[in-house]
This record gives C-alpha cells, structure tokens and sequence, in this order.
C-alpha cells in the first residue's frame, strides 16, 4: 500500500510519513511544488490532497497526474495528523 500527500506543513512531514508506516503504509509527501513532480508521484494506491496549506499550481498538478493514471484523490481541507492519519485508516481499509 503506498500513498502521495500533497500539501500540509514542511514541518510535519516526517509526522506524516511515520503515521503512514504505522499502518504499513508507504508515503511520499510534496509540501512545495518540485520539478518533475509529474514523474515523481509514481503509481500510488491514493493522492492524498491537504488543500489549507497548499499552491493552487501543486494541487492541479497532482490532481491532473492522478487523474490521468486512475488513481484515487482525497481531497482534505485540513493537514492535521489527526486528519492525515483518518485519512490513512480509511485507504488501508478499504
């Protein structure tokens, strides 16, 4: 199980990353916008889009990729642990 979570505070990432392997969850997190960001997302199970924090630029990015790879998007306004690691619960899960 892998995911990409786009968005949130640079601070958190490795928050977001351990609450990730908690649940055997593989994460890559862009928190900016990267060049050749395109090629970087891969092929995860899910985009996670953490869109209080974010650029308008990165999040179309990553929602254009994802959509043209089938690739599930969740979309949350909120960049938490809290709210990451619900998120995280739910994708395992289902």
């Amino acid at each position: 199980m892998s995911v990409v979570i786009v968005g949130g505070h640079d601070k958190m990432t490795k928050d977001y990353i351990r609450v990730c392997k908690k649940y055997n969850c593989k994460a890559k997190v862009f928190t900016q916008m990267e060049t050749g960001l395109k090629d970087k997302i891969g092929m995860p199970d899910a985009v996670i889009l953490l869109t209080d924090v974010v650029s308008h630029k990165l999040v179309l990015t990553a929602k254009r990729e994802a959509d043209k790879k089938n690739i599930r998007v969740i979309r949350n306004h909120k960049s938490t642990l809290n709210a990451v690691e619900s998120l995280i619960k739910e994708i395992v899960l289902n």
